[in-house]
């Protein structure tokens, strides 16, 4: 056999090996999953809510200067969305185990079916290949007012509460997150958008 046809034989199978390598690479990174978890320091016009269910829970200071700023026309608040990201890469069911770098997290927060606020993650998040849970916290300033004044008051003070308060729950919000994940041949852009919630893992 020529030396040619030995070089386009070995160049076809490392050529199809490589392909494996890299069709495998991009089946393990497509393997992250996310889940919203709590909603953490909750707070309205600097006012703590996390440790509120209800609005008797506010003093009366606390009220005047909640209401004394809705007057105005104002309601900032402040607060964390921890999302817990998993990599199941961890060796088992046929998998090898791979660690994962978020290099990229563009997101956008979505409040009772209305979009609120994007953003991306300042720095990358190493998500370890061992089927445990690294949270990546997403910190957010917004005024309610400019979302969701046609609410009322106590309305939106309700929703605060209903997000962040004690016993509070992630259900109503949302995040659509595209992330860029680092691997050996280089960064990989999921080709779309993952709705991102509370009650279970993206699929």
């Amino acid at each position: 056999m020529k030396k040619s046809t030995y070089l386009i034989v070995f160049l076809v199978l490392a050529l199809s090996g490589w392909s494996c390598s890299v069709y495998q690479t991009m089946v393990n990174i497509s393997r992250l999953k996310f889940k919203l978890d709590q909603v953490s320091n909750f707070q309205i016009n600097g006012v703590d809510v996390s440790n509120k269910a209800k609005l008797k829970d506010f003093s009366a200071v606390e009220i005047l200067k909640i209401s004394s700023s809705f007057a105005k026309g104002k309601l900032p608040a402040s607060f964390i969305i921890n999302v817990q990201a998993k990599n199941p890469n961890d060796g088992s069911g046929g998998y090898p185990s791979t660690n994962a770098v978020i290099k990229s997290f563009p997101w956008k927060l979505i409040i009772d079916d209305k979009e609120i606020i994007s953003g991306n993650i300042s720095s990358p998040v190493s998500v370890p290949g061992t089927g445990e849970v690294t949270v990546i916290p997403i910190q957010l300033n917004i005024d309610l007012m400019d979302f969701f004044k046609d609410k009322g008051y106590e309305s939106i003070i309700n929703l605060a509460l209903n997000i962040g308060g004690y016993k509070s729950s992630a259900m109503n919000i949302a995040l659509l997150a595209r992330p860029t994940v680092s691997t050996v041949i280089g960064n990989i852009t999921y080709p779309g958008e993952l709705k991102i919630v509370s009650y279970q893992f993206t699929e």
